[in-house]
């Protein structure tokens, strides 16, 4: 080994930060307890509502054939490559999101910034997502189902209570893919009406206003869905505040129940009659429509699902990842997630059209046209399918509990991410006893003071806001992309080997360094470039446009804001990695192509006093 890889400096008192960011700690209080804590945590992450139940609906209306294909093409070339590239930052500096990049490249910091924005966005997003599914939850328990039938105060003259199938599929067409036309997507539908979507906008939203181009008046709170979202966010904080010891604990239950549940729903739905044309509907068109291979929609949709699917450009992957032992083999991890995810997406199809061919074979009177957009479909749609299956409320329940556990997987993971980025960015304030609780409580009630504007009767409009315009895909596979030409081309992905061959104590195999170098990047950049340009609608507010803008801009604005401060506070360091990062071979060229020398060797910055951390505490210990 080079002795620049030595963990104790030539004075020979041990550097505990340089042990940190070995991500091997001090004490192994802010470890995983297990390999199987961490592969859970991850399995949560990447096995979410996307992969359960948008990936049916993806699958089928963005390509068919054409889109599984590109969905295994990204998955090799861009999903596994950045999955285990984030990742492996968080073993490899111990580190949450922000201090990695800080770690990795200065220059770049703002990487990490803007992915904790999102982040922040995400919790709101996931939270009221939550508590929409618990206020059904809660409304399963009542015999009959509330949302089948057209006797409820709530319910309008329009309402019809009837099947929309007639034993065919065309109510599928109907279903208008959200991330294609926002403004469009926003009207619903005045007359007939399904009780199950008149249960959503007249009793669970108790919407007063449809008119999105402004916000206008939001109405009153839903006192129901507030007490549902206090619920949730409590439920957070009591899974995150103690850090990753207890949240290890946790997702031991809350990953694995909710994959038995979709087993329960496999075995019911194979069990019904229709399942084979259900099935069969499935897989007949996704085997002919390879013609809209060459659409640029169906590429980026590929793309971006993939990158949203397994969670990157959130920065959770490198905070669980920091919880990592320094030698912890993360490369077969990674690639056995990625694999079980995609088997579990495509499971989750075999599951959806599995009910889907019993309640078309099952119903017999030809219906109006469905409107569904993508977030609310497992509220509508879903439910309206399994209400039809024998036993519906047990079923119903089974459903709801599933899809409560996948979101709230990603909600903890999240926050923990959230948390441990603040730690880690002001260790010496933060990091020390009774901090952290006191922390993740701050952040719970932040959270529930921005969340309460989404469960007002308006509510709606600024969840659609908060989800189109907070998380747009492009802006995701913009950050991916500079990810992998920061490794790549700045870094040094030559270096970035030795370090993981230092880690895992083998060679990796070539193709992940020119997925980072080439592939990677020119997927998601081009993937950006190539999807359909949004045309701004007209009539739309100031307001309503300064709103729009400031969730766009505020993620993406971190990059170039910190590359000059960067410059600002040492232009001949701006890209000169932390000195406490383990270097296995650091007089070794950065990056070689073609025998010939891109980036020479790298002689590490010095650290600054102001970043050092109590010696007595381990920075990850979160």
């Amino acid at each position: 080994m080079d002795p620049g890889a030595s963990d104790t400096p030539p004075n020979g008192v041990e550097n505990t930060e340089a042990h940190r960011g070995h991500g091997s700690g001090n004490n192994g209080e802010g470890k995983w307890a297990g390999k199987a804590e961490f592969r859970l945590a991850m399995a949560g992450m990447s096995m979410g509502m996307n992969a359960v139940c948008h990936f049916p609906y993806m699958c089928f209306f963005a390509g068919g054939g054409a889109f599984l294909i590109l969905y295994l093409i990204f998955l090799c070339f861009c999903g596994i490559p950045m999955f285990f590239l984030e990742t492996v930052i968080g073993q490899y500096t111990g580190e949450g999101a922000v201090a990695s990049w800080r770690k990795i490249c200065p220059m770049f910091q703002g990487i990490g910034i803007a992915v904790q924005i999102m982040v922040l966005y995400q919790n709101l997003i996931n939270s009221v997502f939550l508590a929409w599914g618990l206020f059904y939850l809660f409304n399963a328990f009542k015999n009959p189902l509330p949302w089948v039938s057209c006797d409820n105060v709530w319910n309008t003259d329009n309402c019809r209570n009837h099947s929309i199938l007639n034993g065919d599929w065309s109510f599928l067409y109907n279903v208008t893919p959200y991330y294609d036309d926002f403004e469009s997507n926003l009207t619903f539908p005045e007359t007939p009406s399904d009780p199950e979507n008149e249960f959503w906008n007249n009793r669970v939203l108790q919407r007063t206003d449809t008119d999105m181009g402004s916000f206008g008046p939001l109405g009153k709170l839903r006192g129901e869905l507030v007490a549902c979202l206090l619920l949730i966010w409590a439920a957070c904080y009591f899974c995150t505040w103690k850090g990753v010891r207890w949240l290890g604990k946790v997702v031991y239950f809350s990953v694995a129940f909710p994959l038995f549940l979709l087993l329960l729903l496999f075995f019911r739905g194979v069990s019904l009659p229709g399942v084979w044309e259900g099935i069969w509907y499935f897989i007949y068109p996704a085997m002919n429509q390879f013609e809209d291979i060459i659409r640029p929609s169906v590429w980026f949709q590929a793309v971006a699902f993939v990158c949203h699917t397994f969670t990157m450009s959130r920065g959770v992957l490198t905070t669980l990842g920091s919880y990592n032992d320094y030698k912890n083999d993360c490369y077969k991890d990674c690639l056995a997630l990625c694999i079980l995810s995609s088997v579990v997406s495509v499971f989750s199809c075999f599951v959806t059209f599995s009910f889907l061919g019993f309640y078309a074979v099952d119903s017999d009177k030809t219906g109006h046209p469905l409107y569904e957009d993508d977030e609310m479909m497992p509220f509508t749609l879903y439910l309206k399918v399994i209400s039809a299956v024998p036993g519906a409320q047990f079923w119903a329940v089974v459903f709801l509990l599933m899809l409560l556990f996948l979101v709230f997987n990603n909600l903890i993971m999240s926050m923990d991410s959230l948390v441990t980025a603040l730690v880690d960015m002001l260790p010496c304030k933060l990091k020390r006893m009774g901090r952290r609780e006191v922390l993740v409580l701050i952040m719970v009630v932040v959270c529930i003071l921005l969340g309460l504007q989404l469960v007002t009767q308006g509510g709606i409009k600024l969840f659609l806001t908060y989800d189109y315009y907070g998380l747009p895909r492009d802006s995701s596979m913009f950050i991916i992309g500079l990810e992998a030409v920061v490794i790549g081309w700045v870094y040094g992905v030559d270096r970035f080997y030795d370090n993981i061959e230092d880690m895992i104590g083998y060679q990796l195999f070539p193709m992940l360094k020119y997925c980072w170098l080439f592939v990677t990047p020119f997927c998601c950049f081009a993937g950006v470039a190539l999807r359909d340009r949004y045309v701004f609608p007209t009539k739309v507010s100031f307001l309503v446009l300064c709103m729009r803008s400031l969730l766009m801009l505020a993620p993406m604005i971190c990059v170039p804001v910190f590359i000059l401060v960067a410059f600002c506070k040492d232009q001949n360091n701006m890209t000169t990695s932390a000195s406490d990062l383990r270097q296995a071979r650091p007089h070794k060229p950065r990056l070689t192509l073609c025998n010939c020398i891109i980036l020479r060797g790298q002689t590490p910055t010095p650290k600054q006093p102001e970043e050092e951390n109590p010696p007595t505490e381990s920075t990850s210990g979160v």
